[in-house]
């Protein structure tokens, strides 16, 4: 599939994602810039925005199998991978998958999940695979987690590692509706005995394929490389962080600078596909000293500052 057509295909998802979630479209594309950098993406959001709607909408109009697995302090490993089950007509064991084995799956909430079942996902969001009794399972391809977190709540969760945040491309949010979406959720509302918005496959699973083989086509410039590594290494140098983006953060940014440039339908990518994804890809790779914290100053923030100092390359 060449870079134009895959452009046209996503633009066709987004929008029959909007017809049916109320929000922003920009939200909608950056789920499809990880999707397209076959990464996964983190939603923190305070509840009641839409995030469960709109991960079962994006599976629908993707023409994929979707689950939903509610992440609980006494959620076990077992009860995401799944587990042997014994059967007694054969005397023998039999793999039972669990909700993980679907090709989107919104880890609701995952922050309330103890570490260990936390970890119980690393393997399967970097390896497309999990691990049993000794036994390797793949999982299903394309493989989608969209991971959920409220930011506001605290009590009762489980902070997610730094390990765990690496394996996320994008973390963004939803954010509240502007006032003309929240009058249309009120007019869905009083018209609920009328058939609500929905949505039909816009493209199979073969396509999804295709669409997330179109990011190697797109060219980057010698400039922008050095771009795109400049901006890594600047949140090393900064004296509010603690720990910068790693090589692995670095390579996302151009993972997700492509799908961009893909969502955009150009043969390449340009200084503001880079701009346009840095922070959703590197805020939430950033540990902030003691004393940034204590000052209040935001991840987001830093970022910003670095990408604002950057010499921005021209693109031929």
């Amino acid at each position: 599939m060449d870079v134009e057509t895959a452009g046209a295909a996503c633009a066709d998802i987004v929008d029959a994602v909007g017809e049916a979630v109320v929000g922003d479209e920009r939200f909608f594309e950056r789920l499809l810039v990880a999707l397209l950098s076959r990464g996964h993406v983190l939603v923190e959001d305070v509840p009641g925005t839409g995030k469960t709607l709109t991960a079962r909408t994006l599976a629908t109009a993707l023409g994929l199998e979707f689950s939903r697995v509610q992440f609980t302090p006494d959620l076990l490993p077992s009860d995401v991978t799944g587990t042997n089950v014994f059967d007694e007509r054969d005397r023998s064991f039999e793999f039972s998958p669990g909700p993980i084995f679907a090709n989107v799956v919104l880890a609701d909430e995952i922050n309330r999940a103890p570490p260990k079942t936390q970890a119980a996902l690393l393997e399967a969001m970097e390896e497309r695979q999990v691990t049993v009794d000794g036994e390797t399972h793949e999982l299903p391809e394309p493989f989608f987690v969209i991971a959920t977190q409220n930011p506001v709540e605290q009590e009762g969760t489980f902070p997610l590692p730094e390990a765990q945040l690496d394996r996320f491309v994008v973390e963004t949010a939803m954010g509240y509706p502007d006032l003309d979406g929240e009058t249309e959720l009120l007019r869905r509302r009083a018209g609920r005995a009328e058939r609500s918005p929905t949505v039909e496959a816009v493209v199979d699973e073969a396509t999804v394929s295709a669409l997330r083989a179109a990011p190697e086509d797109v060219r980057v410039d010698e400039d922008l490389l050095s771009y795109v590594a400049e901006l890594g290494r600047a949140t090393r140098e900064d004296n509010r962080v603690e720990v910068g983006v790693s090589p692995r953060g670095v390579q996302r940014l151009f993972e997700a600078a492509r799908a961009k440039a893909v969502l955009e339908g150009r043969a390449f990518v340009t200084p503001d596909d880079v701009a346009d994804v840095v922070t959703p890809v590197f805020a939430h790779r950033l540990v902030l000293t003691a004393d940034a914290t204590v000052s209040g100053i935001e991840k987001r923030a830093v970022v910003e500052d670095v990408l604002d100092a950057a010499p921005v390359p021209t693109v031929d």
